[in-house]
């Protein structure tokens, strides 16, 4: 299901789910507040409704530059449980160990 640019209208967008009025509103609400859509009322055929527009984030590769599965020579072998297995491929290990960030254990309670 694609809007465009020019949204959707909420009362549209739940038949189209076969949701409630009521659950659909909800749902925008939680949807709304957590920063995915944008809602901008809108009178419709003589009633009030909601424009719902998805909002835009960028991606980053980042988190990702360097992993070694990329230009690793047995990729095509590589599968959990397979011949190389990505749980137990020291490359990888190595690489998710040298990036990520240290992690601070907190003391047990006793």
């Amino acid at each position: 299901m694609e809007a465009g640019e020019e949204g959707i209208l909420q009362s549209e967008l739940w038949r189209l789910l076969g949701a409630t009025s009521r659950e659909g509103s909800r749902i925008a609400i939680r949807l709304e507040r957590r920063g995915l859509i944008i809602r901008k009322k809108e009178l419709y055929k003589g009633r009030w409704t909601y424009r719902l527009f998805a909002r835009t984030r960028k991606i980053s590769i980042e988190s990702i530059r360097g992993c070694p599965c990329f230009t690793c020579p047995d990729n095509f072998r590589c599968s959990p449980g397979g011949v190389v297995d990505p749980v137990t491929c020291e490359r990888l290990v190595r690489w998710v160990l040298e990036t990520a960030p240290m992690v601070e254990k907190k003391p047990e309670e006793e």
